[in-house]
């Protein structure tokens, strides 16, 4: 990035923080919250160029100074040693951001081959998300589900949101979980003691503001369908219609959503995991068609890909695209993925840095 540009960036978080100094700001919190996030975003980079100009500064006038008292030349040499390794940290502060990394998510779990065993390792997963959600200080709310006999789902969809103005939401965070997730355990309806494989879906999208503004639905491709909200083995836990099924007839997406006390929240929210959808296909439809190599290095458009395994027997975890491997399934399971969350963030930085260097 050139002088000019790191100017703009200067002036840009100078002018955000004047604006969120202004009480009158925050009586919209919308807009608040937006110009948090950007500014909390632009921070780091800020912090990173003022370090590095004051390096420089005190270069110039130790290498003056030595002209004078060679004692400074130590100074000045050690100076021009950190200048290399501040300008990398700006370097990758500058790289190109996900523009949804501040973005909350929608979650969906869903069982596959497997019956009862998978549908209780979508139910595991699904907790994992849960616990880690807690861990963060984040909201997480399960917008329907269909629970299966022993207590595991068939499928279930939660929204996740952050709680303030972190630049890295919720997205940066849970982007590289889509695909295909495999268990190797002994089921609990093995009565011989075997290991059994299994597998769930994991699909993650971001829950974008803008969606609803970029993404148009004419009323026409849709069917919406009404029926009463059901608990686990389909019993009916409601009196009255509330529960809505949407179709998306040009592309036969589903949505549905329950656990809202009315159908007209019911029908809101699954327009909002529709949209969400949606704009995520368009999204990675528009990569495909970019030929983007290195969006397909993590977050695979394929979301058939198997990414990850949960070893049992030898409280294992691996993560198959980075090559992730840690003997402590059991904390993972509890909420405790920072490490294979990190690994990836740190190959896709790798990644986004090799191209930029290319």
């Amino acid at each position: 990035m050139d002088s000019s540009s790191l100017d703009e960036l200067l002036a840009e978080h100078g002018e955000l923080e004047k604006l969120l100094a202004d009480p009158a700001v925050h009586a919209d919190q919308d807009r608040a919250r937006k110009l948090g996030r950007r500014y909390a975003e632009l921070t780091p980079a800020v912090k990173a160029i003022r370090e590095l100009e004051a390096v420089r500064d005190d270069l110039a006038d130790a290498r003056e100074l030595a002209r004078e008292d060679s004692g400074f030349a130590k100074e000045a040499d050690e100076l021009a040693a950190r200048i290399p390794a501040l300008e990398t940290k700006l370097t990758e502060l500058l790289l190109p951001r996900d523009p949804h990394d501040a973005a909350d998510v929608l979650l969906e779990v869903k069982s596959g081959e497997g019956g009862e065993e998978s549908a209780l390792f979508a139910g595991d997963l699904l907790r994992m998300y849960l616990r880690y959600a807690e861990r963060h200080g984040w909201k997480a709310e399960v917008l329907d589900g269909t629970e299966s006999d022993l207590g595991g789902f068939k499928d279930v969809t939660v929204a996740i949101k952050s709680r303030g103005s972190d630049p890295d939401g919720v997205w940066a965070r849970l982007k590289f979980e889509g695909g295909v997730h495999r268990v190797q355990r002994v089921p609990v309806t093995e009565s011989q003691g075997r290991i059994h494989t299994s597998a769930a879906g994991v699909l993650v999208y971001p829950d974008v503001e803008e969606a609803a503004e970029i993404v148009d639905i004419p009323d026409k491709d849709l069917r919406v369908d009404v029926y009463r909200s059901s608990g686990k083995g389909g019993q009916s836990v409601n009196t009255t219609d509330s529960a809505v099924r949407i179709t998306h007839l040009p592309t036969g997406i589903v949505v549905s959503c329950q656990n809202e006390r009315s159908q007209l929240q019911n029908k809101a929210r699954a327009m909002q995991v529709l949209r969400a959808r949606l704009l995520a296909a368009q999204e990675e439809e528009a990569a495909r068609q970019a030929s983007d190599a290195r969006r397909s290095q993590i977050r695979t458009v394929d979301r058939s890909e198997r990414v990850r395994t949960y070893n049992y027997p030898e409280n294992r975890i691996s993560d198959h695209r980075v090559g992730y491997k840690a003997h402590n399934l059991d904390a993972v399971l509890d909420g405790d993925l920072d490490g294979v969350l990190d690994a990836l963030a740190e190959a896709d930085r790798a990644e986004r840095l090799a191209t930029s260097a290319g």
